[in-house]
Formats: structure tokens, C-alpha cells, sequence
């Protein structure tokens, strides 16, 4: 982390002077040293890839989530998604189910969900690295207000974007958007804890009705 890894060019012009602040020069040494002493995801090439899949002009949809997932094989650098050869996770099955109930018809259960980051939805986790084995490990460290930044930017920049809002932590993190020039849709988190609230929520035929109403094209979910 001595340099930005692998993010677009256009998030990098975004984010420049939140790189250039102490408490990022802090995260970097942090993440850094967790690198170097223990396990820790997602791999470092894959930190800033919500990011470099989803370059700021092109993003349509933006979801929050919290920290990227602790066990081996699974973080991805987008948020709910899993990689290689890692089965989904309870939360993007429930995610998957609410897809086809919602649209009424089969959608790729693949988890990596790169598919919709290169269609333009950001998957952006509040903090985008963690320990093994130890949820939460690495929050209050600074990623918050980085992750917090590129929100702004999309809201005080952008228009007319989609911002799913999942359980209490990503509406928290989502209230300084502006609802006048976005469209934001909230709903229990999709964990199996708290996920006959999320059931139901109709979010991705919203999404793509809004997107469809302002001359964009929906995404395939």
C-alpha cells in the first residue's frame, strides 16, 4: 500500500486528497504491517477493486455494505460477493432469492458478482480489508472516511444514481446523500438474522425502473 493499488484512473482523480491526508498515510502503515504479520483479505491486489471495476462515470448503482467477509477464499474486493470457488454466503443467497422473486425469473447465482460491478454497480464495503478469522478487525481505522469520500463524490457529483441502503449500518452511512438527485432505497439487511425484512423490498425491478425512466440501461441481474 505505498501507492493507490489497481483503482481507475477517474476514482483515483476523485479520492487524490483523501490519499494525501495523515490519517491515510496512518491506514496504509496499518494495513501494511497486518499484511506483513498476519492473514488478511481481501488479497492486496484486490483492495480498491470495487473501485477499478466500476469506474466513477460509469457507476448506475451503488450497494453498501459493512467489512469484506473474514474466513479464506471468500473476500473478493466486492462487497457480498466471494471468490474463486467459495460458495455464496447466507446473505447474497438471500440476495439471489429476492432477485428472482423480485423480477420473476433465473438469474446467475455466480458469487463473484463482477458481472454487475462492469455493469455499473459499485459493491463498495465501508472497510475494505480485514483480519482472518476476526470480523471487524480493521474498522476505525480509517477506511470509513475513505469509503466515506467516494460516497460524497457520487452524490455531490453524480446524478439520478441508485443507493441500496441494507440494514442500519449502510442507511448511517448513506445519510448525507442527497435525495433530491438520487433515487435511495432502504431495507433490513439481507443476513438470514434480519432477512424477512429485506424480502420483498423489490429493489432491483425499482433500480432498473428508475434507471429505465431517466434514458439509462438496467442492469442484469
Amino acid at each position: 500500500m505505498n501507492k493507490p493499488v489497481r483503482i481507475d484512473e477517474s476514482w483515483k482523480a476523485r479520492l487524490a486528497a483523501e490519499f494525501e491526508q495523515p490519517y491515510f498515510a496512518e491506514l496504509r502503515r496499518f494495513v501494511r504491517q497486518e499484511y506483513e504479520t498476519c492473514a488478511v483479505y481481501p488479497p492486496p491486489a484486490q483492495i480498491f477493486r470495487a473501485f477499478d471495476e466500476c469506474p466513477f462515470d460509469q457507476v448506475k448503482v451503488v450497494i453498501l455494505g459493512q467489512d469484506p467477509y473474514h474466513g479464506a477464499g471468500q473476500a473478493n474486493g466486492l462487497c457480498f460477493a466471494v471468490g474463486g470457488s467459495a460458495p455464496a454466503p447466507p446473505s447474497l443467497i438471500n440476495i439471489f432469492k429476492e432477485i428472482e422473486d423480485d423480477l420473476g425469473s433465473s438469474v446467475s447465482h455466480d458469487p463473484d458478482l463482477a458481472r454487475w460491478a462492469r455493469q455499473g454497480v459499485l459493491l463498495l464495503n465501508a472497510t475494505l480489508t480485514v483480519r482472518d478469522g476476526a470480523a471487524a478487525s480493521h474498522q476505525g481505522k480509517g477506511w470509513e472516511r475513505f469509503t466515506d469520500a467516494a460516497v460524497r463524490a457520487l452524490s455531490d457529483e453524480r446524478e439520478r444514481l441508485v443507493f441500496m441502503l441494507w440494514g442500519n449500518y449502510a442507511r448511517q452511512k448513506g445519510a448525507a446523500i442527497d435525495r433530491a438527485k438520487h433515487l435511495v432505497l432502504q431495507s433490513a439487511h439481507p443476513s438470514p438474522l434480519s432477512a424477512r425484512g429485506f424480502f420483498g423490498c423489490k429493489h432491483f425491478s425499482k433500480a432498473n425502473a428508475y434507471l429505465t425512466a431517466h434514458g439509462r440501461e438496467p442492469i442484469a441481474w
